[in-house]
């Protein structure tokens, strides 16, 4: 939300805004663009007839009393990816979707539009290098690309957010339960992305990975005016610690990041640049130095022989990719995995044995949670045993409290060793770069 503020302050508009509370970075942020509120909390005062519309975010809820207030006054209320899409609306959209991957596709894309000097709008879930914020509009552009979320809209708009983008080019990179909280089944689940290829515009495109068994279902049912684009792993060849793409024939093209998801992922994004007219010559340039994004397999630290990495995975199938990935790329090194259940998906009771088996290719596996973040969620307890079954390896870890996490981590002696840090929350609030000891 802070992201599209700044953004259509760049573009002239007059914004203001409330929350109950601001964190960092968005609180500094706003605070430099001069956009953050005098004073937290909800206010009704501040809604009068003088506003052309509300931009409704997740954190407010349905009885919230701004909200409320703009309903009594017959105020125009757009739910956040509603807003992308009336910007947006006389452009070619890109929808970038899927259970895993999305984050980093949409970030491929926008890093090789940006090498090639194009034009475009953009909304992303993460920071990408060299570019300040996640969200742009670019009054010149004629190009919109979006990474498609399928959690809900808004408080009083129960649509996945990708709904509302009605693209001209639409992506999906796997479907893999996730948000038990808003669909109880996979098949709930996975309709919400057959629900996305039935609102591409006509003549449309849509691109899914092969090797999921749903999004072929999926796009065999696809209406006769929309072209199906299937991809898959592009070929590749690792050396020593260092990945290659293979290109026409034996061309050799290194890379930054690795693993078999983030070749999927190259794969989706060449064929989307490719539609958006970016030649293989340039989009190879382009992908050459592409680093990654913000908590994707992100390096905390390094040595000659060594790695911190810290990633955003927390999902059964995002964990497991991330762990074969690192397993894969440094098959002769120590690899210790830490995952914080931190969702309501990963801390509820019914969903946790979707873990089974995601941390196998770890040497040394630990599990983090905290029965506050629980009560928060309010959830069903269960004891630590029961994580220890649900994951199912031998000798896995699992604690409870942040200090205990700490000190293992301080303990850990780095030679020949990589390790794999997986979270969308804090690790209970400890510094973890302070925790490392590598020299």
């Amino acid at each position: 939300m802070h992201n599209l503020a700044i953004a259509l302050k760049n573009k002239g508009y007059t914004i203001t805004g409330s929350d109950d509370n601001v964190f960092e970075p968005s609180r500094s942020r706003l605070k430099e663009h001069g956009l953050l509120p005098d004073e937290m909390g909800w206010n009704p005062a501040k809604i009068t007839s003088d506003l052309d519309g509300i931009i409704l975010g997740m954190h407010a809820r349905k009885d919230n009393s701004e909200l409320l207030r703009a309903k009594d006054i017959g105020l125009k209320i757009y739910s956040y990816p509603e807003y992308l899409y009336e910007q947006t609306k006389n452009k070619k959209r890109v929808v970038i979707a899927g259970s895993h991957g999305k984050t980093t596709i949409t970030a491929m894309v926008i890093h090789t539009l940006k090498y090639c000097g194009r034009k475009f709008d953009f909304m992303v879930g993460s920071q990408i290098e060299g570019i300040d914020t996640m969200v742009s509009l670019h009054p010149e552009s004629d190009i919109a690309i979006f990474e498609g979320d399928e959690y809900l809209s808004s408080p009083i708009d129960l649509r996945p957010k990708f709904i509302h983008y009605k693209p001209h080019i639409a992506l999906t990179t796997g479907i893999a339960w996730d948000h038990i909280n808003v669909f109880p089944s996979f098949e709930e689940y996975g309709h919400q992305f057959k629900t996305l290829t039935r609102i591409i515009e006509p003549g449309g495109h849509f691109l899914y990975f092969t090797g999921d068994p749903l999004l072929q279902t999926i796009a065999e049912e696809i209406k006769n005016d929309i072209e199906v684009h299937p991809y898959s792993e592009h070929a590749h060849i690792i050396k020593g610690e260092k990945t290659y793409l293979i290109h026409s024939g034996n061309k050799e093209i290194p890379i930054n990041i690795f693993g078999k998801h983030n070749l999927q992922n190259i794969s989706g994004a060449k064929q989307v640049c490719n539609l958006l007219g970016v030649n293989e010559k340039m989009f190879y340039e382009a992908i050459s130095t592409f680093k990654g994004t913000s908590k994707r397999l992100q390096i905390l630290k390094q040595t000659d022989d060594s790695y911190v990495f810290l990633d955003f995975a927390h999902s059964p199938s995002k964990v497991k990719a991330t762990v074969q990935a690192a397993r894969e790329q440094f098959p002769a090194k120590r690899l210790i995995t830490v995952l914080e259940l931190h969702t309501f998906s990963s801390l509820n009771k019914e969903f946790l044995p979707e873990y089974k088996g995601t941390m196998d290719d770890s040497d040394e596996a630990i599990v983090y949670y905290t029965r506050e973040v629980m009560e928060k969620k309010d959830l069903t307890e269960f004891p630590e045993e029961y994580v220890e079954k649900c994951f199912n390896k031998l000798d896995i870890k699992v604690y409870t409290e942040a200090n205990l996490l700490s000190e293992y981590i301080s303990g850990i002696k780095f030679s020949n060793t990589v390790l794999l840090l997986m979270s969308s929350g804090n690790f209970g609030g400890i510094d973890i770069k302070k925790s490392i000891s590598i020299a």
